[in-house]
Formats: structure tokens, C-alpha cells, sequence
């Protein structure tokens, strides 16, 4: 039976190809959606950009038809504009507005026979949906797995002990000859093997003696940078001295850097530190400068309305950034503080002979970033076609670093399946130049409280 889906305007405004998604279904855009997108077709924002994408994709199909009878599709399916059921009821006390003239359009097909579903990014509207008998659903054409079946970039192997003493001696060693164990303590084999995968390697019979490793397509090699201290930071778990490796590998061979993980376990500080030790202290200077972007929905959208240059807009979203600097840039912790006027200053520095500059996410769109470090943090609230921006703004030896934790999500259309980061790892699961790695709740090596935190408030 062929079903008929109702796209709601958030669908669109995140997802313009979202018309091509239904196969050879019926598609319907309420009259009111097509208002909603008029609205936004002037910003100049990413919605504003996705509403015009709309538009021109609609005004495309009008030569082939009668929009509000149905046009044929590429794919097979058909799309029609449909005017609202005004005159359809919906229970007592709810607003005339917008979303609830979505809801009539919905419930007055389905009274006609038609196989209707609501497809909408807003949670509440599935709620009402559910509530007059309407099915409803989330765009699921971007989704990823579930946070605890993504991509780690990390796995927990065995060997033998006499294997591992030859990886010891060798740094090398077969993915033939490492083996897991089930939960009910089975050996198995490893399965799929994934281009750049990290490795904690126990001996088989005595799970003290271990080793760390990477898949490099062919065999199980010995980290390259673990004696490294870039700027002074010495790795305290195993976590980060994975993340080590991937930061400090050249942009040439890891010009895509995923970090995930819970608050603490020195995301944003390893990438600043490698990012500072490349730049102030190598000498090949491979980097212009750090660039460093943190993503707010408010701040990206609707940056040209607040007062101030630039740099004056997005500095109170920087904060996080600034107090990671403080930390970096004087590693005394008994003098750090003592003059705040000197540490200040010490941080103003680094900005004001642009060996750091920040940006807001919306200046991105349509640039080439060359030679440069380029840190995304909170990147967990971009949305897939934002992170894909960014990726591909990527010029010659420029290293790319998206941080996050998929746990703390703040935009209102993305959760933990359908943010850019978790959307980003998962695409780019398996590829040559992507390095990956998510840190675990025990790595937090923020403080004590923080650790305790993060265990106990799952």
C-alpha cells in the first residue's frame, strides 16, 4: 500500500534532499510549510540556505505538472502541495497555529483512506500526533546507530604472550593474530577490521602485561608519539594517549581528527596543546595558526544582530577555550594564579599575534582553510550537512578536529543519532584519513568531583 508522508518544515530546513527520501511514495507539503520557508528565505544562516535549496527544488518540478494534483519524482514518487483541512476538529483547547494546522492536514487525509504519516524533527509535535491517531516519525534518512553500537575507535583484543613480546621487540604484528573473548568469556575472532582502529592488546594469560597499537590496513603497528609531551602534557590514560597519536600524526596522513567523550577527559586541552606545540615550538611550522569554532544555535544564526566586531560576539562562547588556554600556557598550578592581570594577558597574546583566532560556525560556509589547525568544539550540535560543510572546507595541510560529547546536546532538532559529530564518525568509520577515538567515563581527568560525577550520573 503506498504511503503518504507529510513533511513538517523543520525536516526541510535541515534537510532540503529530504524530498528525494520516500521512494516512490507520496509526498505532501502543507501550504502553511511553504509560509514557514518564505520566512527564512532571506537570512543568511544555514536555514536561511536550506529554505532557498526548497524553493528552487520545488520551482524546478512546476514544468512537470500541477503541484497541488501531483508531479512525478525521479525516484518514483510524487510530491503534492496541499492546502489545509480547515475544517477538521482537533480536541478542545488547542491553538490555531501552525503546527496544529499541520495536525488537521495529517488527520483529515487519514480520514480520506490515505496510509498517512507525520514526519517531523519537533518531539512535541509527535506527541499531539499520537494523540488524534496520526503515526509520526523522525527524518531517519541521517540517523546513525545508537550511541553504544557507534564507532569507538578503540577495541579491547588478546594474544599471546609470546606475540606480544614480539610486538614489543618488532612494533608490528598480524590483526591475524589477536582474538576477543564474548561476554559469556568465548574466544571469537575480531571481526571487522577497520582502517586506523585503535588496540589495547592484554596477553591472553596475564592481563597486566599490555600493549597499545593502531590498524594501519595491513598490520598491527606500535604507536608512533607515545614519548611525546606536546606542550609539556603528559597522557595519563589510554585514551589519551590514542588521542595523542591522531593529533600529533601529520595533516597529510590525519587530516580528520573525531574525538567523542564525556566532560573532562581533556578533549578541548590535548587538541590546543598539540595545536600549540605544532605551531609555537616545531620548527617545520606546517601550520599557519589554530582556528577554533564552538557552535551555538543562537550564536550561528543570528550573529549579525549582536552588537560588537565579531571576535566581541562569540567571546562569551569561547570561555571554555580561554580557561583551557590558562591552564596551558603556565603549568605551575601554585603561581598560575596569583596575578590574574598577568595570566590575562599572557592569553590576550596568543590572540593578538593571531597564532589562535576564532570564528563563529555561520563565516565557515563557501571558504578554504589552508595550513591551518582547525578545532571544532561542542561539534555535537551541528547538524550533518554543517559538519559535511565543514569537512570539505578543508585545503591543503590543514588538520581538522571535531570534539564533543553526543550526551550534551543542546540543539532542538538533534539528538544523539542525528548530530553532525556521531553522523561525521560514522560516515567516516573505516577511511585512511580519518583517525577516531572516544574517551570513556573513567578517563576523566578533570577533578575528582568531576570523575564521581560521571559515574554516578548515568
Amino acid at each position: 500500500m503506498t504511503k503518504t508522508y507529510v513533511l513538517d518544515t523543520n525536516v526541510l530546513l535541515q534537510t532540503p534532499y529530504a524530498l528525494n527520501s520516500f521512494g516512490d511514495n507520496t509526498i505532501i507539503i502543507p501550504e502553511v510549510v511553504l509560509e514557514e520557508l518564505d520566512k527564512f528565505k532571506k537570512e543568511n544562516s544555514e536555514l536561511g540556505a536550506n529554505a532557498r535549496h526548497t524553493a528552487r527544488l520545488i520551482d524546478s518540478l512546476r514544468n512537470k505538472g500541477n503541484l497541488s494534483e501531483g508531479v512525478k519524482l525521479e525516484n518514483g514518487g510524487t510530491l503534492k502541495i496541499q492546502m489545509n483541512f480547515s475544517h477538521i476538529k482537533l480536541p478542545d483547547g488547542w491553538e490555531d497555529n501552525n503546527d496544529n494546522r499541520i495536525l488537521k492536514l495529517c488527520k483529515g487525509l487519514k480520514e480520506q483512506g490515505e496510509n498517512v504519516f507525520l514526519v517531523t524533527k519537533d518531539i512535541f509535535e509527535r506527541i499531539k500526533a499520537d494523540v488524534i491517531g496520526v503515526i509520526a516519525q523522525d527524518f531517519f534518512a541521517e540517523q546513525v546507530p545508537g550511541y553504544n553500537e557507534q564507532y569507538k575507535g578503540r577495541l579491547k583484543v588478546y594474544t599471546t604472550e609470546e606475540k606480544l613480546n614480539e610486538f614489543y621487540k618488532k612494533g608490528k604484528m598480524s590483526i591475524d593474530d589477536v582474538f576477543c573473548y564474548s561476554a559469556d568469556y568465548c574466544q571469537t575472532e575480531l571481526g571487522e577490521r577497520i582502517y586506523n582502529q585503535f588496540f589495547i592488546i592484554y596477553s591472553s594469560s596475564n592481563e597486566k602485561q599490555t600493549a597499545l597499537g593502531r590498524f594501519d590496513g595491513n598490520d598491527i603497528v606500535a604507536l608512533n608519539f607515545l614519548q611525546e609531551r606536546p606542550f609539556g602534557v603528559t597522557p595519563r590514560n589510554a585514551g589519551q594517549k590514542f588521542m595523542q597519536e591522531a593529533l600529533m600524526m601529520e595533516a597529510d596522513k590525519a587530516p580528520l581528527v573525531i574525538i567523542k567523550g564525556p566532560a573532562g577527559t581533556a578533549k578541548t586541552f590535548y587538541s590546543l596543546a598539540v595545536g600549540l606545540h605544532k605551531i609555537m615550538l616545531e620548527r617545520s611550522k606546517l601550520y599557519r595558526k589554530i582556528l577554533v569554532c564552538r557552535p551555538n544555535v543562537k550564536l550561528d544564526e543570528d550573529i549579525g544582530f549582536l552588537p560588537g566586531t565579531e571576535q566581541e560576539k562569540i567571546a562569551p562562547f569561547l570561555r571554555p577555550v580561554i580557561d583551557n588556554l590558562e591552564v596551558l600556557i603556565d603549568n605551575d598550578e601554585n603561581e598560575r594564579y596569583k596575578s590574574e592581570k598577568e595570566l590575562k594577558d599572557k592569553v590576550d597574546e596568543l590572540f593578538d599575534r593571531k597564532i589562535i583566532n576564532t570564528e563563529a560556525i555561520a563565516f565557515i560556509r563557501g571558504r578554504s582553510i589552508v595550513k591551518q589547525w582547525v578545532i571544532i568544539d561542542e561539534a555535537q550540535n551541528l547538524t550533518p550537512k554543517q559538519v559535511k560543510g565543514i569537512i570539505t572546507r578543508a585545503g591543503a595541510g590543514t588538520k581538522i578536529i571535531l570534539l564533543g560529547d553526543p550526551e550534551q546536546i543542546d540543539h532542538p532538532f538533534l539528538d544523539i543519532r542525528t548530530n553532525g559529530l556521531c553522523y561525521a564518525s560514522e560516515k567516516m568509520k573505516g577511511s585512511p584519513l580519518c583517525y577516531q577515538v572516544t574517551l570513556n567515563d573513567d578517563e576523566c581527568e578533570r577533578s575528582e568531583l568531576a570523575y564521581e560525577g560521571a559515574r554516578r550520573m548515568l
